[in-house]
C-alpha cells in the first residue's frame, strides 16, 4: 500500500507527540511504503542521522513550512496554534500534488494529538484516519475547588478554545469526513461523535519502542523494594500532586515509607508548603528532571507509581512503570485510566477530592504491606504493555486496520 501519514510533530528518541509521529511511521513503513508529511524545524537532522545509521527504504520525508511566516511557532504558545493551522492549510496542497504524483491509498493524521483543529487532508479524496487525537478531558467541577486563581482561568481558556475548535466548520468537517476517528479517551470520544463522527473508537496514542519494554523489564515484580512511592511529571496544577500529598498524609503507612516527586514546575512551590503543613516534609523529597535511564531505575526500583492526573490525555510514565513491573494509582480519568487496569493497578474514582484522596490512601496502605499483590499487579503491568502499549505490536495494527478501511472501498 502508498499510506500518506500527516506527522506535524515527528522526531526519533523522543517522547510526547514527537515520539508519537516518529515511532507510527517507522513501524507502518515495516509493511508498507509511507511518505510522511513534517517539518523541518525540530527533527530533520535526527531524522537524518538515524535513517543513515537504521535505513527504512520504505519511508520517505516530504519537508515544509510557511513561505512567509516558517519560524512563527517559535514566538509563543498563541503564535504556535496558528502556526499549526496554516500548515494543515498548506499540507492540503502539498498532499493533493503528491497524490496525483503517487496515488495514495489511505491518509492518516497522526500529529499533533488534537481533536479540536482540522486536518485539510479529509478533503483527499481517499480513504482518511484521523487520530489518535485528543485534549477533550476535563478536570471534574469539584477539583476547580484547590485551584489557585490563575489555574481556574487556566482552565477557563482551555474550555473556550476547546469549544471555538468544535465549533469551526473544517474540524466538524474533518471528523465527519473520516472513515476512522481514534479518540485517545472517553472523553475526547464523545466530543468527536457530538462533532457528527460516525465510526469513533478509543485507542491510546502511547507506546513503547521494543528495546525499551525489553531494558525497562529487567525489573521484575517481585524484587524486593524500597518503601517508596513516586509522582513523576510537570508540577502543574492539573497534574493533581497536591492530591497525591493528602493522600500520602492520611494513609496509614509503615515507619520510613517515603514519597519522592520528580519533576520541575510553578507548582512547585506549592507544594513543597503543603508538605510541611501535612506534616510530612520529612518523608517527601523533590528531585530535578534528571536523564531517563535515571529516571527508569527509580521507577523499578519503588513501591507503586502515583499520577492523580486530572485531565492527561496520555501519560507515558504509566506506560514505563507498568514495563518496570510497578502498580499504578492513578484517578479514573483520561489517558490513565485507558492504560491502567484493576489487574495492574488502581484506577480510583474522582468524584471529588475528599473521596479520591480517601481512596489513594488506602490503596497506598495496601500495596505498602503486600508484595503479593504489588508482585501480581507488576506482573500483568508488564504482560499488558508488552500486548497493548509495545510499538512493534501498534504498528501491526495499525496496518490491520489499514486493509479493513482499503479493501471496501477498492
Amino acid at each position: 500500500m502508498k499510506i500518506l501519514i500527516s506527522a506535524y510533530a515527528c522526531e526519533p528518541g523522543r517522547g510526547t507527540e514527537l515520539g508519537v509521529g516518529w515511532n507510527t511511521v517507522r513501524e507502518v513503513a515495516r509493511y508498507h511504503e509511507v511518505w510522511v508529511l513534517t517539518r523541518p524545524d525540530d527533527g530533520r537532522e535526527a531524522i537524518d542521522a538515524e535513517l543513515e545509521q537504521n535505513p527504512v527504504p520504505n519511508l520517505h520525508f516530504v519537508y515544509f513550512t510557511l513561505p512567509i511566516w516558517g519560524g512563527g511557532w517559535k514566538w509563543g504558545q498563541g503564535a504556535f496554534q496558528v502556526h499549526y493551522y496554516l500548515w494543515q492549510i498548506q499540507a492540503y496542497f502539498v498532499a493533493q500534488k503528491l497524490h496525483r504524483e503517487i496515488g495514495f491509498d489511505v491518509v492518516h493524521h497522526v500529529t499533533f494529538v488534537k481533536y479540536s483543529t482540522p486536518s485539510f487532508l479529509a478533503l483527499l479524496p481517499i480513504p482518511f484516519i484521523f487520530g489518535p487525537v485528543g485534549g477533550g478531558e476535563t478536570a471534574p467541577e469539584p477539583f476547580h475547588q484547590d485551584f489557585s486563581l490563575k489555574a481556574k482561568m487556566y482552565e477557563f481558556l482551555r474550555d473556550l478554545t476547546r469549544w471555538l475548535g468544535e465549533v469551526d466548520p473544517f474540524t466538524r468537517l474533518t471528523v465527519r469526513r473520516s472513515a476512522l476517528v481514534w479518540a485517545t479517551t472517553e472523553d475526547t470520544a464523545r466530543r468527536l461523535e457530538a462533532m457528527g463522527g460516525k465510526n469513533v473508537q478509543i485507542l491510546s496514542q502511547v507506546g513503547l519502542l521494543s528495546e525499551e519494554v525489553e531494558q525497562i523489564g529487567q525489573f521484575s515484580p517481585s524484587d524486593p523494594v524500597s518503601l517508596r512511592f513516586l509522582s513523576v511529571g510537570r508540577f502543574l496544577h492539573w497534574k493533581g500532586f497536591h492530591l497525591g500529598l493528602q493522600a500520602f498524609s492520611k494513609a496509614d503507612l509503615p515507619p520510613g515509607t517515603e514519597y519522592w516527586l520528580i519533576g520541575k514546575g510553578p507548582e512547585e512551590a506549592v507544594l513543597r508548603s503543603m508538605a510541611v503543613e501535612l506534616g510530612i516534609a520529612s518523608q517527601v523529597k523533590f528531585f530535578n528532571e534528571m536523564p531517563r535511564t535515571d529516571l527508569i531505575h527509580k521507577l523499578g526500583t519503588c513501591l507503586a507509581l502515583v499520577h492523580p492526573s486530572l485531565h492527561d490525555s496520555g501519560a507515558f510514565v504509566c506506560l514505563e512503570a507498568m514495563a518496570a513491573g510497578r502498580p499504578v494509582i492513578c484517578l479514573d480519568l483520561g489517558g490513565p485510566a485507558v492504560q491502567v487496569t484493576e489487574e495492574t493497578g488502581f484506577k480510583v474514582l474522582a468524584t471529588n477530592p475528599e473521596q479520591a484522596i480517601e481512596s489513594m490512601a488506602r490503596a497506598m496502605e495496601q500495596l505498602a504491606i503486600d508484595p503479593e499483590l504489588r508482585s501480581r499487579l507488576g506482573t500483568a503491568g508488564q504482560n499488558r504493555v508488552n500486548e497493548k502499549f509495545n510499538w512493534k505490536t501498534k504498528g501491526k495494527f495499525l496496518v490491520e486496520v489499514y486493509e479493513t478501511i482499503i479493501v471496501p472501498t477498492r
